[in-house]
């Protein structure tokens, strides 16, 4: 287990938010930071502090992606042409693992990437161990044939906290999902306020 998977439950403290939107997030009875002095922080962010806090809750939403692959996805949303803030948010979204956390078929991104990792997903019937990978519109997503009845999986399918979003169509006999297209931001269902236009200002600063 890597330490940001041990520590993802400290997450929502840090940043003061319910990021996932967990009725057993650790903010919901202690809406304050961690440590010693969690209590006592005070103090008027700056325009700096408010454009990392954004950044911070962004990156750690989609699986707590390390610094500099967050920084390399920013830079593909910029090479693309359109709008920056858009683009980084399809990118994010067309991402493996979020697209199997947004199908129901693991009940965060972690455990949504230790599945890929460990080869119970496939994309268009070919296994993909890459949670990085990029699903394209139309691509098939699905739970290998052996790892149908799996705990985790069934689990996860049944909790009804929350829906699958109307760009991912879902096969519920078959534990398959076509990823129909690339969601614009409003449509993506955050538990929270997300505002990447800030994470952009963030880096290009």
């Amino acid at each position: 287990m890597t330490k940001r998977l041990k520590s993802k439950h400290k997450v929502d403290r840090r940043l003061k938010v319910n990021l996932w939107g967990r009725p057993k997030s650790p903010f919901n009875s202690r809406a304050y930071p961690p440590g010693q002095h969690g209590q006592t922080r005070k103090g008027k962010p700056t325009d700096y502090g408010i454009q990392l806090n954004a950044k911070q809750k962004l990156k750690s939403y989609y699986g707590n992606i390390n610094e500099r692959q967050f920084r390399n996805i920013y830079r593909k949303a910029l090479a693309k042409r359109g709008d920056t803030t858009e683009n980084l948010i399809a990118i994010l979204e067309s991402r493996l693992d979020t697209i199997v956390y947004r199908s129901k078929f693991a009940p965060t991104v972690f455990s949504a990437r230790q599945l890929i990792n460990h080869g119970h997903i496939r994309v268009n019937k070919k296994k993909v161990n890459v949670s990085s990978y990029l699903v394209k519109e139309a691509d098939v997503i699905e739970v290998k044939e052996n790892s149908k009845k799996l705990n985790v999986i069934e689990v996860s399918i049944s909790n009804k906290e929350r829906d699958i979003p109307d760009y991912i169509q879902p096969d519920d006999k078959k534990k398959s999902v076509k990823f129909i297209r690339v969601p614009k931001f409003e449509e993506v269902p955050y538990p929270v306020i997300m505002e990447p236009s800030l994470v952009i200002e963030y880096y290009s600063r």
